[in-house]
């Protein structure tokens, strides 16, 4: 129903956040305000520090509210991006457990969700984050109910998969609030004709991302990536498509120039490399999550594709 005064949201900006996750769920506020003629909806910046915060883009942004005075907040969602992973702020993390134990709406975009992670605020709740990042929350966390989603509303938590995606999430929010005739206008404005649904594709299908006209072979590299942890054998992946073992072989030489079984073991290694930057997982626990029967053959096949070892990764990492 629609709220007597302004429904305020509290956007708490971390440095390196990505401006476009944040123009997309900050925008639609503005739009609804401007169309219905009313003060529906009102907005407040915050930084942890109460300090200006860089974006990903050098853009710098000073907080309009300290975060002390955040009880005057109706929701708060964090807009995070890189680096999210090597926050550790204890006190942060209570923070969002008391605004989660309340009645507030307590959301994020993008890897914020890795943030509510890390502050439990997200057991028994579906959540989801960008595709990049799925396979690293669901390592890390694996008790969270973590979807392939554009965003998830469960309870008074909200979670976005990040870029355009919050514009879908805030037209959900605003039609749950105002009605459908109103977020349709937004969409409108925002030259977006079609409000997408919560359980529409992040991502692009293997065929339209790498120009692959073969049905088999992206089904033999869905196989691949949906089998990082439990390797398959060349000849098993190759029964499963229909095809001979060699025909596999000719089908990844004329598209990659590579041997199955090295474009395989890239895939496995980059999703390493991944969980070697964006999680605080072990290089034991990494190994395993890649498939490789032990940290001495990551390692090796690691420095041999990156041309340095897991534990200088990490500590490139950690260094910036």
């Amino acid at each position: 129903m629609p709220c007597r005064r302004p429904f305020t949201f509290g956007f708490v900006l971390f440095p390196n956040f990505a401006m476009l996750s944040f123009s997309s769920v900050i925008e639609p506020l503005r739009i609804a305000n401007r169309l219905s003629g009313k003060n529906i909806y009102h907005w407040e910046l915050l930084s942890l520090d109460d300090q200006a915060v860089e974006a990903s883009n050098g853009l710098l942004f000073t907080p309009s509210l300290q975060v002390e005075q955040w009880h005057d907040l109706d929701a708060i969602i964090l807009v995070a991006g890189i680096g999210t992973s090597l926050i550790a702020d204890q006190r942060l993390f209570k923070w969002l457990r008391d605004i989660a134990r309340g009645e507030r709406l307590l959301g994020s975009t993008s890897t914020g969700s890795i943030l509510l992670a890390k502050a439990g605020v997200l057991k028994n709740k579906r959540c989801t984050i960008h595709w990049e990042d799925q396979a690293n929350l669901q390592e890390e966390y694996p008790e969270l109910i973590v979807t392939h989603e554009l965003f998830e509303i469960s309870g008074n938590i909200m979670t976005c998969s990040g870029g355009t995606a919050g514009l879908d999430m805030m037209l959900s929010l605003i039609e749950r609030q105002q009605g459908s005739r109103l977020a349709k206008s937004i969409a409108e404005q925002c030259i977006h004709p079609t409000i997408r649904p919560a359980h529409d594709q992040q991502r692009m299908s293997i065929e339209e991302a790498l120009g692959i006209h073969s049905p088999a072979l992206a089904r033999a590299i869905e196989i691949m990536q949906s089998h990082i942890e439990d390797p398959v054998n060349c000849e098993s992946i190759a029964a499963m498509v229909n095809i001979s073992n060699r025909q596999l072989q000719r089908l990844f030489k004329h598209k990659f120039g590579l041997t199955p079984a090295t474009y395989y073991l890239q895939l496995r290694l980059e999703h390493g490399d991944n969980l070697l930057c964006k999680t605080s997982m072990s290089i034991l626990d990494v190994s395993t999550a890649t498939g490789f029967s032990s940290t001495s053959h990551f390692s090796k096949c690691y420095r041999k594709y990156y041309r340095m070892l897991p534990r200088e990764r990490r500590k490139q990492v950690a260094t910036g």
